[in-house]
């Protein structure tokens, strides 16, 4: 049994770069054995929720500008499966959420950097699945609870963003974060860990600087899916936490 995650991916430079959160990614993912992964990334917006469905290895797409060319000679070799693509498809039609599939595109930077940075090989298929930045919280939470079980198949769930995601707030000469971004997280968190889903699905007007966290909710919302995805019997446990630049949240959670 593998638990979902939701996972922290900061910036591309996450996938050269070594600090507290790869060193942690690296760790984290050597205890995995995963069958297969199920990934969505706040860098992929449709309308309809868009499930990856192919055999083939992905193309790995440097969807970024302006940074070293180092960047953008890695590969990440990972395949799909269309069989697990139809599992995700059969079940979300089950629970009345349209989705459609895409045969044609690659990884982007929000699947591929935290993925090589947990299995520098990738171990097995990869299903990238799209977000709706514009569906409540309480929606976001029901596309999670859709693949519940899941996990008993050892079937690696990964909500990939951050909860605090503002880069008009950055602070490139920040020694320590932000206290307004760690009382966001912090605020997060309690809640999560007492299961306290109708404050948590009303962040915007109950969390503590909500508006600065979350200027625009792509990089939040894969947080409720991670969630949604989870035993709710089981209580969530943050597995890392890091700032970087004063305020851009590293904080990882386990479901």
């Amino acid at each position: 049994m593998i638990s979902p995650i939701f996972v922290g991916h900061g910036s591309p430079m996450m996938a050269i770069q070594d600090t507290a959160c790869t060193a942690f990614l690296l760790t984290y993912g050597k205890k995995l054995a995963p069958s297969a992964i199920v990934i969505f990334t706040a860098h992929w917006e449709t309308e309809v929720l868009t499930i990856s469905s192919t055999n083939d290895v992905y193309e790995t797409i440097y969807d970024f500008g302006g940074f070293p060319k180092e960047l953008y000679q890695i590969n990440y070799p990972a395949k799909g499966s269309t069989k697990l693509a139809q599992t995700l498809a059969d079940r979300f039609q089950a629970k009345g959420i349209a989705v459609n599939m895409d045969t044609t595109r690659g990884l982007d930077h929000g699947s591929w950097v935290p993925l090589s940075r947990m299995f520098p090989t990738p171990p097995c298929p990869v299903i990238q699945v799209s977000v709706n930045p514009y569906l409540p919280p309480s929606e976001q939470y029901r596309i999670g609870e859709a693949l519940r079980g899941l996990d008993q198949e050892d079937i690696l769930i990964i909500g990939s963003g951050a909860t605090v995601h503002n880069l008009r707030a950055i602070n490139w000469n920040a020694t320590e974060p932000e206290a307004w971004a760690v009382g966001f997280d912090d605020w997060l968190v309690d809640h999560i860990q007492k299961q306290e889903l109708d404050a948590l699905f009303h962040y915007e007007t109950q969390a503590p600087n909500a508006r600065m966290a979350v200027p625009r909710a792509e990089h939040f919302i894969p947080l409720y899916i991670a969630m949604g995805s989870g035993n709710p019997e089981r209580q969530a446990q943050v597995i890392h936490r890091s700032y970087e630049v004063g305020s851009l949240s590293y904080l990882s959670i386990a479901f």
